[in-house]
């Protein structure tokens, strides 16, 4: 028997965008429905021209239209004028209204910090992320180092966010963590030539203007190295936010981290604990540990600082590549030493008392 609009309209109810997890039909996103003699045409207006996720939207309306009796069924992309992309921004408002900058906020803020760079912080940041969102939690991630962006390439994020209005983006998405980062904005080999204030507008319009949706839980920020005017700003703005220091065993490294530690304190956010990069190298053949690059500074670090040291990071080759690859090894290479401390280390994270809300117990893989 041939579909009725209505029987149509309701299988559509259930199609979400990827972007705004909404239902397309309640965003003003389907256009028109056609149905003659089993013939059944679609219209779909996108935000933007050329959206990255439409064969995404496409996929995902065939799959919703399956086991129905079809001669034929044909999509139509089209892309939405000014006033309707308008009326989408006021609709999804509300859902920033669950803004992290919020003082009441529960929005799970981390923030990687360091007290130089070299040391690593990026890809602790990217695969704390994947560990976390792996656990089945619902995680984003900004990147906040914008002369040293390097998030996109290493959480394999290739696009640009979608703007829908002049304060409102929709970040992009990488194996279902949101990621919002300088890097999407330029060429990655462009140089970002700003100074402090200019710095700081651009983290307040990706804190308050980015739709990071209501149902986030955790915010992983890869901030800048040292306590420079985009450590500061996002100090006071991310009143719940929580530190995990990374450094390498020197203890040059480590004496520098201490900074960190020292500024967070003065604006009331707590250490959560101290990530110990490239602390040995394992043999392939024998196992045996070598500290390649001194030992101790991690460990000195945590015990001044009275917090734990979260974990021990070995030098690795899978670390790099899988930077490079844009799959965090986390992802990449699950089974590897270094996936298993980060998912150690995301663990004692998420189990950690001091959030300001319990989450339900973990989902996902472990």
């Amino acid at each position: 028997m041939m579909p009725t609009r209505d029987e149509i309209l309701k299988r559509l109810d259930k199609v979400l965008d990827p972007e705004l997890h909404q239902p397309i039909t309640s965003l003003g996103m389907i256009e028109g429905i056609r149905v003659a003699d089993g013939r059944v045409r679609i219209d779909v207006k996108l935000t933007v021209q050329g959206c990255p996720l439409q064969d995404r939207i496409d996929a995902d309306i065939r799959h919703a239209m399956e086991g129905l009796d079809l001669r034929e069924l044909r999509i139509e992309l089209g892309v939405m004028t000014t006033e309707e992309r308008q009326k989408l921004a006021q609709m999804v408002r509300p859902v920033r209204e669950s803004s992290v900058t919020r003082k009441d906020s529960t929005v799970r803020v981390l923030i990687v910090g360091s007290g130089k760079g070299g040391v690593g912080k990026s890809t602790v940041t990217v695969n704390l992320a994947a560990a976390l969102q792996d656990m089945g939690r619902n995680v984003a991630v900004l990147d906040a180092d914008v002369y040293g962006f390097s998030v996109p390439r290493m959480i394999g994020v290739r696009r640009a966010p979608v703007v829908l209005s002049e304060d409102l983006i929709l970040p992009a998405e990488s194996g279902g963590v949101k990621v919002i980062s300088m890097g999407m904005l330029v060429g990655e080999d462009t140089p970002v030539m700003w100074r402090g204030p200019m710095l700081t507008k651009l983290i307040e319009q990706f804190l308050g203007d980015v739709v990071w949706g209501d149902d986030l839980e955790y915010l992983v920020v890869d901030a800048p190295p040292g306590t420079g005017d985009v450590a500061i700003t996002l100090a006071q703005r991310l009143h719940q936010g929580k530190i995990v220091l990374v450094t390498t065993p020197q203890a040059a490294a480590a004496r520098v981290a201490i900074r960190v530690a020292q500024m967070s304190k003065k604006v009331g956010q707590d250490v959560l604990g101290v990530v110990e990069n490239m602390a040995y190298f394992r043999c392939p053949t024998c196992g045996e540990e070598t500290a390649i690059f001194g030992a101790g500074g991690g460990e000195a670090l945590a015990r001044e600082l009275a917090v734990p040291l979260l974990g021990r990071l070995p030098i690795d080759a899978e670390l790099p590549e899988g930077g490079d690859e844009g799959r965090p090894a986390v992802w990449e290479r699950p089974e590897g030493e270094p996936s298993r401390i980060f998912r150690e280390i995301a663990r004692e994270i998420d189990a950690h008392r001091s959030w300001p809300r319990a989450l339900p117990s973990p989902t996902g893989t472990l």
